[in-house]
């Protein structure tokens, strides 16, 4: 249950399809956080025509998971440039078991995180200038 004073995060998480396992692996993440409530504001169902930029505008962060740029990098783009466009915080998360972030990702990044709950958690709420308690 949610408390009068909990905040809820509205994220647009960029991904291909709901069967990638990065993704699911994230939401797993998130999902096993304490303290953090969060929402997605990501709509990939064609049957729902919503622009990018119009999905964005209510968010307060965009999340990309880096494996995905290769996968499908225009796709990738136009979220990425939409944020851009509406100045939203942008974290980019590293690919699972790996270091390396494209550098053009890494360029337009507020924050770029590894898979660790709590990190990805701070790495949000730094990107909104919130503090972080160590």
């Amino acid at each position: 249950m949610i408390n009068d004073n909990s905040k809820i995060y509205k994220l647009f998480l960029s991904h291909l399809n709901e069967d990638d396992d990065e993704y699911k692996l994230f939401l797993n993440k998130l999902n096993a956080s304490h303290d953090f409530e969060w929402k997605n504001y990501a709509i990939q169902d064609e049957n729902v025509p919503m622009e990018v930029e119009e999905q964005l505008k209510i968010v307060d962060v965009i999340i990309i998971l880096s494996s995905l740029y290769s996968k499908n990098m225009k796709l990738i783009q136009m979220h990425i440039d939409a944020a851009v466009k509406l100045r939203k915080p942008i974290v980019i998360v590293r690919p699972y078991g790996m270091e390396n972030v494209p550098s053009a990702l890494e360029k337009i990044a507020t924050e770029v995180v590894g898979w660790n709950t709590p990190c990805i958690v701070d790495s949000i709420r730094e990107a909104l200038g919130e503090d972080v308690i160590d």
